[in-house]
């Protein structure tokens, strides 16, 4: 069929027409709101309480070996900390608890990295520099994907971020002069009274301290640490008096007995 002569004009409009018809946009869903992701949830620490219930005595004496034959179930249990780093959704006392957990599971797997030796001082470099060549300055394993150290945990998180001196009485750096090993894991629900139940043992150990009314002998911890110990008004004095089932004299005469570095082994 012949189409009829149109005026150009015409033909122009038409094609006008047309052209917006086709550039016009399609009509569109409404938007799904994006679900977001649920804050992963902290670890279950009950492979390491196992553990520490299985080869650590009530002196918090380790038994190096049982872990080397437990080595895989151990690695596991690292595994799970590498792969859940704490989020900031977890409360203090879970991140508290899994940073606890952490550095003393890594001091073990140091420990076994290495062993048999007769001292974590022995590990790495002779010459000791803080901060750089100690076993303690060593990125041996990683966290949420960041390469760490034993130092970075204690220091560079815990001191720094909890400000609650009371982890002295818990870190354990594998040796006679350090706190007693816990023969369980650290939680969130008893992390308070587990922290508090360490004061007590730490303290009123005479290997670690001697105590008298007048006089102590104290552990280098409340030397090296004496910072954290005078925060918000405490001193050495009331955070041994806290614990300590005898009392020192406000001016009682303090002294630091030397440090024991050999390993905590049974």
């Amino acid at each position: 069929m012949k189409l009829p002569n149109l005026p150009v004009r015409a033909l122009f409009t038409l094609q006008l027409a047309a052209g917006l018809a086709l550039a016009a946009p399609l009509p569109t869903l409404a938007a799904v709101p994006a679900v977001a992701a649920a804050p992963a949830a902290a670890p279950d620490h009950a492979a390491f309480d196992k553990l520490l219930k299985k080869h650590v005595n009530s002196k918090g004496q380790v038994n190096y070996k049982g872990f080397k034959a437990d080595e895989k179930e151990f690695n596991q249990y690292l595994a799970l900390l590498s792969k859940n780093a704490p989020a900031a959704s977890w409360s203090k006392q879970e991140q508290m608890a899994y940073w606890i957990n952490a550095y003393n599971a890594y001091t073990i797997r140091l420990i076994l990295d290495h062993y048999p030796v007769q001292s974590i001082k022995d590990i790495g470099s002779k010459i000791k520099i803080p901060f750089v060549t100690t076993p303690w300055a060593a990125k041996f394993f990683s966290i949420g994907g960041k390469k760490m150290s034993l130092d970075e945990i204690e220091h560079g998180t815990l001191r720094k971020k909890f400000n609650d001196p009371r982890i002295h009485f818990a870190l354990v750096c594998a040796s006679v002069s350090c706190p007693s090993l816990r023969n369980e894991a650290y939680t969130a629900a008893k992390l308070d009274s587990q922290l508090d139940d360490q004061g007590r043992d730490f303290v009123n150990n005479p290997a670690k301290n001697k105590i008298s009314k007048s006089s102590a002998q104290l552990s280098k911890y409340f030397d090296w640490y004496k910072g954290d110990w005078s925060e918000n008004g405490q001193s050495v004095v009331k955070w041994v008096n806290k614990y300590s089932t005898t009392k020192l004299d406000a001016n009682a005469k303090i002294d630091f007995l030397d440090y024991n570095w050999n390993l905590n082994e049974q």
